[in-house]
This record gives structure tokens, sequence and C-alpha cells, in this order.
């Protein structure tokens, strides 16, 4: 912004040689200058033409100079219009009159060329500087709506988060985030992994020692037990006190989920390992065991407003609950199925027929000895 700013400037006068002088003097300046030899088509040329300043003449035929002003300042989007009244009147009671319709300054005829340009460098100056601050304030108005969206976005993105890492690794929620949409967590049907595990004796540790203690092994299970679920990309269907269910190659895809969820369940059994022997050290005596099964389920959210899980259903989810059960502390129990899909030098042991609750047939099931590292797998 600089004091010699060109404006658009309208001079209105009855008279041609009034309106030719304020326009030569004007225009030398560099600024843009329309004319009108009329009250009603100066209030044409005001509403039709961005201007930043008026330049106007008070004894004129028809409308006078006080009643172009008054209907001037009558539309809001001119409040801030500078006008001049240019009037060989110089009486005060005019002067009061040209202030009580909305006029800014007065210049008296003959017009001094001087003062002339003096008053409209400092009027459009500070018509400048209130279309800086309008359209600062428009900037501002726009700042804050686009930031007051963007917070409710980002307190939406990070609740829905929160839901999400409840059943979901770190990595896959935050992938639902990212993409912003999770029709892959509707209902749907998939060959997954499920791996069902829980504590051995956990009913009757919690029967025979303090609450607070009880919650104390709990919590450091499931906070263990979750950082290796975590670590492999499984993810969590649902806790249930000692229990837990996970299950690979849904929603995020797993190149080979039986090998996948075989592997997290001796890591999680080897840690069982070492947390037990802390526990026993406090006489503590808490088993474990892991029930794993293979085949198609149907998955996707259920629940309600507030309180949504994401689940998977079907009887190779119910098989792997029911190995679980039968399950002896330390043991891995899985089905052929899955013995068939993972390599060939897989420790394992057949254990004897049984019949499980809820199946018709009896299944063999074979507890997982030990199982090669990645780089240790035949080709």
């Amino acid at each position: 912004m600089t004091n010699d700013r060109k404006g658009r400037i309208l001079v209105v006068d009855d008279l041609p040689q009034n309106v030719r002088l304020l326009e030569d003097i004007l225009t030398a300046k560099g600024h843009q200058v329309f004319t009108a030899s009329s009250g009603e088509e100066a209030m044409a040329l005001v509403s039709s033409t961005s201007l930043d300043l008026v330049l106007l003449d008070v004894i004129m035929p028809g409308m006078s100079g006080f009643e172009v002003c008054k209907n001037i300042r009558a539309d809001a989007i001119h409040t801030m219009l500078p006008i001049v009244l240019v009037t060989a009147l110089d009486s005060t009671d005019d002067r009061v009159k040209g202030i009580e319709a909305g006029a800014d300054d007065f210049l008296t005829k003959p017009v001094d060329m001087h003062e002339l340009l003096a008053r409209v460098r400092s009027l459009l100056r500070i018509h400048e500087l209130f279309e800086t601050v309008n359209s600062q304030a428009a900037e501002l108005k726009d700042l804050n709506q686009n930031l007051e969206e963007r917070v409710h976005r980002q307190v939406e993105e990070l609740e829905r988060l929160g839901r999400l890492r409840r059943f979901l690794s770190p990595q896959v929620a935050d992938l639902v985030v990212s993409s912003g949409g999770d029709k892959f967590l509707h209902s749907h049907r998939r060959k997954i992994a499920t791996l069902f595990c829980d504590l051995r004796g956990f009913t009757r540790f919690s029967e025979e020692v303090e609450p607070e203690e009880a919650m104390e092994v709990l919590q450091q299970y499931h906070e263990e037990m979750g950082k290796l679920i975590y670590q492999m990309g499984g993810t969590i269907d649902h806790r249930a006190g000692d229990g837990i269910m996970v299950i690979f190659n849904d929603p995020m895809p797993c190149d080979d989920p039986a090998y996948t969820a075989v592997t997290l369940a001796i890591t999680m059994r080897n840690r069982m390992d070492e947390l037990s022997g802390q526990w026993q050290k406090l006489g503590f005596e808490l088993g474990f065991g892991i029930g794993l099964t293979v085949g198609y389920a149907t998955l996707g959210m259920v629940g309600y407003e507030g309180r949504f899980d994401y689940t998977a259903n079907g009887s190779s989810v119910n098989l792997a609950s029911r190995l679980c059960d039968e399950a002896e502390n330390g043991q891995v129990l899985v089905t052929e199925k899955v013995l068939a899909l993972i390599e060939n030098d897989i420790k394992s042991e057949a254990l004897d027929p049984r019949l499980l609750k809820g199946l018709s047939i009896p299944i063999v099931p074979h507890n997982i000895i030990s199982i090669p590292v990645e780089g240790e797998r035949q080709s």
C-alpha cells in the first residue's frame, strides 16, 4: 500500500466543464475515472461498477447530491465507500446536512487541484485499509470455519481410530482411517486362520487370590500377548476374561495365515513359559493352552452405536474354541488341515481321537511341538 494508490473514481456533476476539469486532473494522476451528469445516472453506476471513491456535486437538477449520498449509504455494500461532496455552498448547515447524509469530506468550488489530490489520496488510503481489514476478516472467518471442520474431522478420526484399535493391530487401524473407508469391515466371507488361547486354572486362581492380584496377572497376560499379536499382524476378534481370539487373513490379507498363526502360537507359548515361571515364584499356578484352525468364516462389524466389535463366525471358528478348551498346559492343538498347509518339517504329535462339544464325529487333534523359523522353512 502506497500514498499514490490509483483508484476507480466516479465524478458526478451536471455541468460538463466541471466534469472535464476533475476528470483531467484525476486521469493525469493515473486514476480511472467514471462520469455521470445526474443523480440517477450516478446511482446506476454505483450499483454496476466497483468504485473506490465518489466526487459528488451537491446542486443538481432532479436528485441532489445529498439525496444521492443518502441512497448510496442506504445500501450496506457501500457503507464504507468514500464520498466527497463538491459544492459552492459553504454554510455550516449545508456541511451538517452533508455529514448527516453520509459524506466523508467536502471540497469547495472552485476546486483547488492540490487540495483535491490530497483529499483523494487520503480517502483512497483509508478505503484501502478498510478493504484490507475486510478481506482479512473474511479470510479469518474462512480459516476459523475450515479449522473447525478440520478439528471436527480429526476428532472423528481419533475416535474412530480408538474404536478400531480395540480389535485391529495399529497398522491396520491406521490404514482404515487413512483410506477413508471401511467397506472391508462389512459382512463378508473369507478363509482365515483362527487362534483361541486362555489360561489354564484361571478360574480357581481368581477364587484363591485377592482381586487386585488377579487383575495384575490378567493385565500382564493381555499386555504381553497383545504385543505379540500386533507384531505378527493379527486381528484381535475379542477378549473375554483370560480368553483371546485372534484371526489372520482378515481384514488385512496374509500370505500364509496357517504358518503365521502357528508361529504366533509357538511364540505366545514361549512367552507364557517365562511368565508362568515368574508367577510360580509368587505362588501362582497358571498354565496356557491354544486351539487353532483354518477354514472359511463370515466376518464383519456387529454391535450397536457406541459399541461395535469385529468378529468372525463359522464352524472353523467354533472348532478352534473347542480345541482351546481341550488343550492342556503348553499344548497348541491344531487340525489336520492346518498341518497340511504347513511345511512337512514341523514337529507335532497326534493325540487320541476325541469328540468335541458341538461336533457329531470325532477328530484327531495334533499338538505342535515346534516350527522352523522363516529362514529354515523347506522350499
